[in-house]
């Protein structure tokens, strides 16, 4: 899936992230549970280098524990990186951030200094809000579009922690078209970029393999049928999604599909395992890799 958003705060933000990590002791990553590999931005693990690293999944509530789970060991294998599973409607698991960030970065309390972290994640993943619980008041704008935060700011906290917030940054060139699909399923891009259609076409293949029991539960079909076509044939007659001459409309059952999936009605859900990245990214380096030998021939040609 080819994604056109990239707003140009977005490019401004790329900018202040790289000047902004020579001057911060850690890194906290905000992610989306549900889609915890495509929502981490390929360009922090690039920055970074060893800097300590907390991995924030949240919206824990919307994603399957077991899933989130592995998520979590998967993540941990890595260098410095610690994970913490949060929901934001939860705000004593959002203040443990605290004791962990100081746990990681030892000994800087008793130095005098506070610590200084910068936090990130892509749009709509729930940051603000997030700063705002930790912070004890309103400081971030927080909403359900994607995109709220625009400009970097420095906040300082009462234990000796000062966060420098981020706009939430997409990339322009995702490479897992799998990870488009799901960035588009859960809400982290705006609707008017993408194609709703084919989006809720791909989350209904992904539902009906992964979890055609939630399916069944909430839309009461007794036996769902082998191909999503016909599974949004059925939704949308069961919605009164109906056009002229009966048809149903797919746009609309399109947005109930999306909507009902991010809000949590089909309980809770995840998009990725870390068994289907490890496979994806076999794909993604084999087109890197072909990628690269087109590159070196149409220069070779160059110069010849």
């Amino acid at each position: 899936m080819q994604i056109q958003w990239y707003p140009g705060h977005m490019h401004k933000a790329r900018k202040q992230i790289r000047e902004t990590l020579s001057r911060v002791d850690l890194i906290i990553e905000v992610l989306d549970a549900r889609i915890p590999y495509s929502s981490e931005n390929p360009m922090l693990a690039e920055l970074r280098g060893n800097k300590p690293c907390i991995k924030i999944l949240n919206k824990g509530d919307l994603a399957d524990p077991a899933i989130t789970g592995l998520w979590q060991v998967w993540f941990e294998q890595k260098k410095n990186v610690k994970t913490l599973v949060t929901t934001n409607t939860k705000p004593e698991q959002i203040r443990q951030l605290g004791g962990l960030c100081h746990k990681i970065i030892s000994g800087r309390s008793q130095s005098g200094k506070p610590v200084m972290a910068m936090i990130m994640g892509i749009p709509n993943v729930g940051k603000s809000t997030i700063i705002n619980i930790l912070a004890g008041k309103v400081i971030a704008r927080t909403g359900n579009e994607p995109a709220i935060t625009r400009s970097q700011q420095r906040i300082g906290l009462d234990n000796d922690i000062v966060l420098f917030d981020t706009p939430g940054v997409l990339w322009p060139n995702i490479e897992n078209r799998h990870s488009g699909y799901r960035l588009a399923a859960t809400g982290a891009i705006r609707d008017t970029a993408i194609d709703s259609d084919d989006v809720a076409f791909y989350a209904a293949e992904y539902l009906l393999h992964a979890y055609p029991d939630r399916l069944k539960l909430r839309y009461q079909i007794d036996h769902l049928p082998e191909t999503e076509l016909e599974f949004m044939e059925i939704l949308g007659r069961k919605r009164g999604c109906l056009g002229a001459g009966g048809h149903v409309e797919l746009d609309k059952v399109a947005k109930i599909l999306l909507t009902e999936l991010r809000t949590g009605q089909l309980g809770q859900i995840s998009m990725e395992t870390p068994e289907m990245i490890d496979k994806e990214l076999v794909e993604v380096n084999k087109k890197r890799e072909q990628k690269a030998i087109k590159k070196a021939e149409r220069k070779k040609n160059r110069t010849s």
